[in-house]
């Protein structure tokens, strides 16, 4: 590999405080709108050397690709001017953990070759790639005045993986579920001081693509920004977008937009307020009463489900007590107990995990599928019920069902769903997010797991229609649990009752997981709200979370899980 060349950060730390943003505000006067995070760090990328190889041409190029400073001035030294003009840097970043220039045969074109760990696409959208993903970036080079310049080089810059990390953020911008209810997260990559202009334009383009189908968007197709730019002036970010769209928006549709917005600015610290502007003219969004903001990061029900004495119990304060209104089960066998978030249905395994049951108050269990085996049940918002498991052929099924409501004896509304991406694969874990628009997704084939989110898609009647293709987490383990902690949040865990077992949080705003404690035995988690609500289970009983441990809890029930 070649000498890299040294790279000076100059970090501007800068006091800020960040507060929740207001929809309207006064509009301010300014010389100058912000450019971004103020806090940015700041790369001074060595300029072209008299005499340099193309190989070190080609290698110190990509290395001035951190320089984003005045348009990436340093970087077009490297290129004739024609190249110069037309290059694009913004169109995509390669995260690379090693790279080096390599020949092709052919005079004057080399290959920068990167083994890539992550690719960041125009809109923030990032994908992991596994290690060993080779990558060949093809550079032609040229003398101008007796010195090597690139002469063609593809759009995008190429980042060290380390380097990415300080220079880019990972920032959510928000969308809602179908029903204009919840806020749902869509995390991008950006680089830090170019977050406002990237987060709207990201925004108008429309959510990731796992996420396609299953949010909708305030702003209709086609929008665009008037400018490009985002001016930041005293503090309201003015949003200008073309005129055509914006005025024939409804007065509910603009505040939507101008909510989204808001949500998506509301760790910006130089945005306290957002106007909207249809070219360049300020336009009234009026609050006419009629919408209501959306729930950001919703929350469960502080209670849990779990299993004591052969029975259904609830879980609450670190004490056990019958579940309200249910029939007793326990003839059978009840395992895994799951509850809706939003009525008094319940659902469980029995002990050998092959028939889910389902159960409302003033009925008997009913059971619903038998299979070879079954994921733990998990309810949506909608009072789906889902799991997964072997279908009649032996392939993957995820299947949903939704009992409520449904007499005693009468069929049960049921979907069966077969994801071309889990064709080959084992489901050890299927969970619905709070909102009920996404499924975090653990399966395994060849000894190998994967961690992955998909968007549920549904009809119009909230009934599940298709799972996306999913987003792949970073695990450092073969994790068989997982649950959801926050919005953008989950833990998961590789369960052994006869060693330490060190769960993992995965977060969609980092690219490596993060190690809870070890303890001895865990066998089951669960989540409630927050970071510091996270229970696992071993033979000696409950244990929460506690800062860099776990606390000992109840000693007797088994299998809590709070509502979802």
């Amino acid at each position: 590999m070649l000498k890299r060349s040294v790279v000076l950060l100059v970090v501007v730390l800068v006091l800020a405080s960040c507060a929740r943003i207001p929809t309207a505000g006064p509009v301010g006067k300014s010389a100058e709108g912000s450019a971004g995070n103020v806090n940015a760090p700041v790369f001074l990328p060595a300029a072209p050397q008299p005499g340099a190889t193309p190989e070190n041409i080609i290698d110190y190029f990509y290395r001035a690709g951190t320089g984003y400073e005045g348009d990436y001035a340093v970087a077009r030294e490297y290129l004739t001017q024609a190249a110069s003009v037309s290059w694009k840097p913004d169109q995509r970043a390669l995260v690379y953990r090693e790279a080096k220039v390599v020949g092709t045969g052919v005079d004057n074109v080399y290959n920068y070759q990167l083994d890539v760990a992550y690719s960041v696409d125009v809109d923030g959208i990032a994908t992991h790639m596994p290690e060993g993903t080779i990558e060949n970036i093809p550079a032609t080079l040229t003398q101008v005045d007796g010195e090597w310049r690139i002469s063609a080089i593809p759009d995008g810059t190429a980042i060290p993986e380390e380097t990415f990390k300080v220079i880019y953020g990972a920032y959510p911008i928000y969308f809602y579920d179908p029903s204009f209810t919840y806020a749902v997260p869509d995390v991008r990559w950006f680089i830090r001081n170019k977050t406002v202009k990237a987060m709207t334009s990201a925004l108008l383009a429309g959510p990731a693509p796992y996420l396609r189908g299953a949010v909708v968007s305030a702003f209709p197709s086609g929008i665009k920004l008037a400018r490009e730019s985002v001016p930041v002036v005293s503090g309201a970010a003015q949003v200008d977008l073309t005129a055509k769209e914006l005025t024939e928006a409804s007065t509910e549709d603009r505040l939507r937009m101008q909510t989204q917005l808001a949500l998506t600015f509301r760790n910006q610290p130089d945005v306290v307020s957002v106007e909207l502007h249809a070219n360049q003219d300020l336009v009234r969004v009026e609050d006419n009463g009629s919408v209501l903001p959306p729930v950001r990061d919703k929350n469960v029900p502080v209670r849990e489900i779990a299993v004591s004495g052969n029975e259904l119990v609830r879980y609450e304060n670190n004490r056990v007590s019958p579940l309200p209104d249910m029939q007793p089960v326990s003839s059978l066998g009840p395992r895994y107990p799951a509850e809706s978030p939003v009525s008094q249905t319940v659902a469980f395994l029995n002990e050998s995990r092959t028939t889910l049951y389902s159960m409302v108050p003033g009925q008997p269990a009913r059971a619903l599928t038998t299979r070879s085996t079954i994921t733990h049940p998990s309810f949506s918002i909608h009072d789906w019920v889902w799991a997964a498991g072997p279908g009649a052929t032996g392939g993957t099924e995820v299947v949903a069902y939704r009992p409520i409501g449904v007499a005693e004896g009468a069929a049960v509304p049921t979907v069966t769903l077969t994801p071309s991406w889990l064709a080959g694969r084992t489901v050890k874990e299927l969970r619905i997010s709070r909102e009920g628009v996404r499924a975090l997704v653990i399966s395994e084939q060849n000894g190998k797991t994967k961690v992955q989110i998909a968007g549920i898609i549904r009809n119009a009647d909230g009934t599940p229609r298709e799972l996306t293709a999913p987003i792949t987490l970073v695990a450092s383990g073969e994790p068989d649990q997982g649950v959801w902690v926050n919005d953008t949040t989950v833990a998961v865990m590789k369960a052994s009752a006869g060693s330490n077992v060190t769960p993992e949080l995965l977060s969609l705003t980092s690219g490596q997981p993060q190690q809870l404690a070890p303890w001895p035995g865990l066998v089951w988690l669960s989540a409630g709200n927050g970071l510091e609500d996270i229970y696992g289970q071993s033979a000696e009983g409950i244990f929460q979370r506690l800062g860099n441990g776990w606390s000992p809890q109840l000693k007797g029930p088994i299998d809590p899980s709070f509502p979802g």
